[in-house]
């Protein structure tokens, strides 16, 4: 079966447009204006719950064992992340001193200024990583903030794919459960849950939806009507909020609430609407970063965490709109440099599971 060159294209893009959310809001909080970061947010990380609803199905072996060497290729990333940041520490107390490494961390900000640095591995967050519990790594302080989006993505894919197979001829009603959930807990703000739950009910709703779209292309003369309902929502949300709101969309995400569910809704419109109507016949450089997206996820918190040491000499050399440029395209560089590292080693990673698997083994 060919692959479909469409998502890989789709997840390349958005996996750029992650990356450049996360320069904009991370290291360009020093420099970018507040309306360009918040317009940003458009083409969004519910790209990818929508993708990964297009390409699931229901056989629950298949997606479970692509969850696990997922979780595997994550436990090798965090378990070298861990052990850069403790070396960068032990590095910089060695030949430098505490205060240059505090200096050194407050690159980033107050925020994510490292306060406390031992030079006694902190076993501790290697385990809760592994767990998924994303304590800061202070080295790459946007690494573990991109990461909620991880465990969102592995409750979801499990719930989805157990519905996809007991439930198949219900998945509509569990779209209109989730609407209704997830329209409860923004109507009755005081019933909003914590935790994953209101994270699940909006983004599962998109998980279904995109695979109920699995394979259809939607037809043209619906196309004017589905943008004239975005528009109307976004009219909608700047008449009931007030045009303040516009500033607030990136509090409204987590966990998701109408405004920016609202805001979504053009990304995911355009995402369905080209989908099996735009062929992409041959491969580049976008969707190689499809092909590659979990390793440019992880590379972009890293390199992302780097462009700090750029932005901030230079912030006042410039108009920030080159410098924008400049960094992104540099952060863009550098996660693709990163990523093609990190495939390296998590084959690294994987050889040496197998040589151990193989002493361990039963004769």
């Amino acid at each position: 079966m060919n692959r479909d060159l469409y998502i890989d294209f789709a997840k390349g893009l958005a996996t750029l447009s992650i990356i450049f959310i996360h320069t904009v809001f991370w290291s360009g909080q020093f420099y970018i204006i507040p309306e360009l970061r918040v317009f940003s947010l458009v083409f969004d990380v519910a790209l990818f719950y929508a993708l990964s609803g297009i390409t699931s199905g229901s056989n629950i072996e298949k997606t479970f064992y692509r969850l696990l060497k997922l979780q595997i290729t994550y436990m090798i990333f965090v378990t070298l992340l861990f052990f850069l940041d403790y070396f960068f520490k032990i590095f910089g107390l060695t030949f430098f001193s505490l205060e240059w490494l505090q200096k050194i961390y407050s690159t980033f900000g107050s925020k994510y200024a490292a306060t406390s640095i031992s030079t006694v591995p902190q076993w501790q967050n290697l385990g809760n990583w592994y767990l998924h519990e994303y304590s800061n790594a202070d080295t790459f302080p946007v690494v573990m903030g991109s990461f909620w989006y991880l465990k969102v993505y592995f409750i979801l894919t499990v719930f989805g794919v157990l519905i996809l197979r007991f439930f198949p001829k219900h998945v509509n009603w569990f779209i209109g459960i989730c609407i209704a959930l997830t329209l409860i807990f923004n109507i009755f703000p005081e019933l909003y849950p914590n935790g994953q739950v209101g994270y699940v009910a909006f983004y599962m709703t998109v998980f279904l939806v995109a695979n109920r779209l699995k394979g259809k292309t939607i037809p043209g003369k619906i196309i004017p009507v589905l943008y004239a309902l975005v528009a109307a929502a976004l009219l909608w949300m700047f008449w009931y909020f007030g045009n303040e709101i516009f500033f607030k969309i990136n509090k409204q995400k987590f966990p998701p609430k109408i405004p920016y569910i609202i805001w979504t809704l053009f990304s995911l419109t355009t995402l369905f609407v080209l989908y099996n109507r735009l062929k992409i016949t041959k491969e580049n450089f976008v969707t190689h970063i499809g092909k590659n997206a979990i390793f440019f996820y992880f590379g972009q918190g890293i390199s992302s965490s780097l462009v700090y040491f750029l932005v901030v000499p230079m912030k006042e050399l410039m108009p920030w709109w080159i410098l924008m440029i400049l960094i992104y395209v540099i952060n863009v560089i550098l996660a693709f440099i990163i990523a093609t590292g990190l495939k390296k080693f998590d084959s690294f990673g994987w050889k040496i599971l197998e040589f151990l698997r193989l002493k361990t083994a039963s004769q």
